[in-house]
């Protein structure tokens, strides 16, 4: 029964009035302070408590446990509403929407959905830490470990690139449970650890090419002794499975970001074109400006499809092949819209006076995280080739 809520999700009549609240919100409020947020590095504390008073941290959380209990569908819409504004907004509810709360859903026991999920939903932060120095993409070269200790466990290690780090209250920290457990990624467990815990230490906010507002830093684990209610599940070796089922809509959620914002790099571009004068005319009117017009929004039609069809997909169950496939294209689609962009403002989109080169800056990430676009190429042919072998119609 609860399954089929969560398909349901939302009423759609109540849903619809949500958007067009965001759709406003988004143009009012946030767009207005993204000078603001750039100029900081973060966003102002008043605009985070209006999104925690929107529902904007629990849109995925079921309603029993104080969220909104969207769908998946509902969900990628809304993040990509949302992604029309500065990066920052995404990133900051975008790990508690997606990849944590997926991780408690489907693999928490009741005690662990009872006490986290509403606190997520209410806005407390979390984090997500699979990514280490010495490992990314490759999680048998994990080094951080959780060593059994009496009934709980002592966590030792590092993560890397972890958004949200700085503002978090939470993390879900995947460790080595076992050097020598079979199949491969079966030495791999997941933890909920507080980020008050004694032993947890954060570095200092890295600089980034683009998505300012939007905070990332390394996690220390020095000797930190948690519970061992806080394995997720109550089961050693399940992190890895945890940790992909979860990359699944936090892909979709790129996917949606990267739909979303080469939408306004679009709009932006299109604005541009027609106040810009050469030879004088507007130059909207120069055939080869518009065909960059016309590729842009052909490209971004077909990564909205993309998307629309498979968040369906995974909302009826796995979608690994379509969510990988649908955050490779749009993550790539939104570089190319941000590169004509920049090409339609010429100079000018060289500037950093013009939000061109901000865009083409803060694009760049989309085809990194949640997977680079080589790492999804495996995933997406590795599963091809697993289900051709396994005789599933394609």
């Amino acid at each position: 029964m609860a399954d089929d809520a969560a398909q349901a999700g939302m009423d759609p009549e109540v849903f619809t009035q949500f958007i067009e609240q965001l759709e406003r919100y988004v143009r009012e409020r946030l767009i207005p302070a993204e000078d603001e947020v750039i100029e900081n590095d973060a966003i102002p504390e008043e605009l985070v408590d209006e999104m925690r008073e929107m529902g904007l941290f629990g849109l995925t959380t079921p309603e029993e446990y104080g969220g909104s209990g969207m769908n998946v569908p509902q969900y990628i819409e809304t993040i990509r509403v949302l992604a029309y504004a500065l990066p920052a907004y995404r990133s900051i509810a975008s790990i508690n929407l997606g990849m944590v709360c997926s991780a408690l859903k489907k693999s928490g026991t009741e005690e662990q959905k009872a006490e986290w999920l509403p606190r997520l939903a209410a806005g407390e932060i979390a984090c997500f830490g699979l990514t280490e120095p010495g490992s990314g993409s490759d999680s048998a070269a994990m080094a951080t470990t959780a060593k059994q200790n009496g009934n709980g466990y002592i966590l030792n290690g590092s993560k890397r690139y972890i958004s949200n780090a700085p503002q978090a209250k939470m993390a879900l920290i995947m460790a080595r449970t076992n050097d020598e457990a079979l199949p491969r990624n079966a030495h791999v467990s997941a933890f909920l650890v507080p980020m008050d815990a004694p032993g947890v230490s954060i570095g200092k906010a890295d600089k980034k090419m683009g998505q300012a507002g939007s905070q990332i830093s390394d996690i220390y684990l020095d000797d930190v002794k948690i519970p061992g209610d806080a394995l997720l599940g109550g089961e050693e070796g399940r992190g890895f499975a945890t940790a992909m089922q979860s990359l699944d809509n936090g892909r979709l959620s790129v996917a949606a970001a990267s739909c979303g914002y080469a939408r306004r790099i679009l709009d932006t571009a299109i604005k541009y074109s027609t106040e810009r004068k050469a030879f004088g005319e507007p130059i909207s009117q120069f055939q080869l400006i518009q065909a960059m017009l016309a590729d842009s929004q052909a490209e971004l039609y077909a990564a909205e499809c993309m998307l629309r069809d498979a968040s369906q997909k995974a909302n009826r169950g796995k979608a690994i092949i379509e969510a990988a496939s649908a955050k490779m294209f749009a993550s790539e689609m939104c570089n190319r819209v941000a590169d004509r962009c920049v090409q339609v403002h010429g100079g000018a989109g060289y500037l950093a006076e013009y939000e061109a080169e901000r865009f083409y800056r803060d694009s760049r990430i989309y085809t990194i995280y949640e997977g680079t676009t080589q790492i999804l190429q495996l995933v997406i042919a590795k599963n091809m080739l697993r289900e051709f072998a396994a005789g599933v119609p394609a």
